[in-house]
């Protein structure tokens, strides 16, 4: 019998364009999604454009704004907190476990991941870099034997798809220094060391989350400022004029 090849729906396809969009930063927070724009955009008719806004707004990318429509809905400072603390957790798990399970495999590999990474970051194209960031912890949660790892991170890619844009996007030595930490987990891992790689793996996803909560702190009080100050204005402008 013929193997069927699945390939990706107009929906998915329409899901993947949006989305990319979003962790590129051509869509920002709070962008309107008009979908007779994004249809003539995308090229399709208005259905799965209309279907494919219901799955981002159940994935937490897309949100109602009132009188606004859906847009994209802004990251959330203490819902990203609260879920790189949990992935820190799951990943140092699945790297205590890897080095238990999965040294010679790691060994024979995890190297090509990491050459895949390192070009990844050369080319400079963003969606390829966090690609062969999520292939490289899938990688780990593989070798960790526990296929719950990854049933437990998968609802959250999208959000932590977009987080690592936000760290890697516009960043100098960041994409580089990543890559670094991932050979250093690797070496744990390769030589059984469960408690390091356990401890790396912990470090390396906490750091890039200070990275962008700093970064995304410090966004939102610029924001705020210049909401404060167009009121201030609004307000003397109104004095003034009465």
């Amino acid at each position: 019998m013929r193997v069927i090849q699945s390939q990706p729906s107009l929906v998915d396809q329409v899901v993947e364009a949006i989305t990319s969009e979003i962790i590129s930063g051509e869509l920002p927070s709070n962008a309107r999604l008009i979908q007779d724009e994004l249809a003539r955009a995308y090229g399709v008719s208005r259905q799965p454009v209309q279907q494919a806004l219901l799955l981002l707004r159940s994935r937490g990318l897309v949100r109602e704004a009132e009188g606004r429509g859906l847009v994209v809905a802004p990251l959330d400072l203490d819902f990203i907190r609260n879920l790189y603390e949990i992935r820190a957790v799951v990943e140092g798990l699945a790297a205590r476990l890897a080095a238990s399970n999965g040294c010679k495999r790691a060994k024979a590999e995890g190297p090509r991941y990491i050459a895949d990474g390192l070009e990844a970051v050369k080319s400079g194209l963003l969606d390829r870099q966090i690609e062969a960031d999520i292939a490289f912890h899938a990688f780990l949660s593989e070798l960790s034997g526990n296929p719950l790892i990854n049933e437990t991170t998968a609802p959250h890619w999208p959000s932590l798809r977009r987080v690592m844009g936000e760290v890697l996007r516009d960043a100098d030595e960041m994409p580089y220094n990543i890559w670094d930490e991932h050979a250093a987990i690797l070496d744990a891992i390769v030589t059984g060391d469960g408690a390091k790689a356990e401890q790396l793996s912990r470090d390396h996803i906490l750091r890039a989350a200070g990275v962008f909560i700093t970064r995304l702190k410090a966004q939102q009080d610029l924001q705020n400022g210049e909401a404060g100050r167009r009121r201030i204005k609004r307000t003397v402008r109104a004095t003034s004029e009465t």
